[in-house]
């Protein structure tokens, strides 16, 4: 079915009938929006809830637009390029391109730079601590958090996609972990211990909602 919005937008809905009391929506990457619903409810009652949530969908359905525009985009250290396949055989960059010979050549060259950078800064942000135990420097790719820090296995986490946001923030992410080798918890000693290496940390949660 097809329901049209009150802006004129027509979106494809597809309806998956379960043994459930309650309707959930949700808008996928095709730009469908998908219907569970009980097995017995109506089309047009379906409809209807869908127009009563209107607001809402449309919220999902902008977001996804969103996502899938950013495909075709490259963040790297808090800056937008767009992406062109090119016949090279290297990465170069300019103002607005990132230039490639694949996609695969991109994804290895980010996770080279990833590596490189996240060692770099550590490395400037251990001479900020004294007495700092010796430990393991790790990546990878996190939901719900930038970094992690294991004091037990002496375990530094950081999360990949932070080689997307600039390099002021990737700072304060190593200190924020660093600084739970001394503090475990985020009490008042803790947020001490990060604003003497990391002034602007505040504005930095701000920026990472950290």
């Amino acid at each position: 079915m097809t329901y049209k919005t009150s802006s004129g937008l027509e979106i494809d809905v597809v309806v998956n009938r379960k043994n459930n009391k309650n309707v959930y929506f949700r808008v996928k990457e095709d730009l469908r929006l998908y219907v569970n619903a009980p097995l017995f409810l109506s089309a047009n009652s379906i409809l209807k809830l869908i127009s009563e949530n209107e607001k809402d969908i449309l919220k999902m359905y902008e977001k996804m637009e969103d996502k899938i525009k950013d495909d075709d985009k490259f963040w790297y250290l808090g800056k937008k390029y767009y992406i062109e396949i090119k016949n090279q055989d290297s990465i170069t960059f300019d103002e607005k391109y990132v230039y490639t010979p694949s996609l695969d050549a991109l994804n290895s060259f980010y996770n080279r730079e990833m590596l490189r950078i996240f060692n770099e800064e550590v490395e400037i942000a251990k001479k900020c601590f004294a007495h700092l135990p010796e430990f393991t420097l790790k990546c990878r790719k996190m939901r719900t958090r930038w970094g992690v820090c294991n004091t037990s296995k002496k375990i530094v986490t950081l999360n990949s996609e932070l080689l997307k946001k600039d390099i002021t923030l990737i700072d304060y992410v190593i200190i924020h972990e660093l600084c739970h080798f001394f503090e475990g918890n985020h009490g008042k000693e803790f947020w001490k211990l990060v604003g003497l290496a990391y002034p602007n940390y505040k504005e930095a949660r701000r920026r990472l909602k950290y």
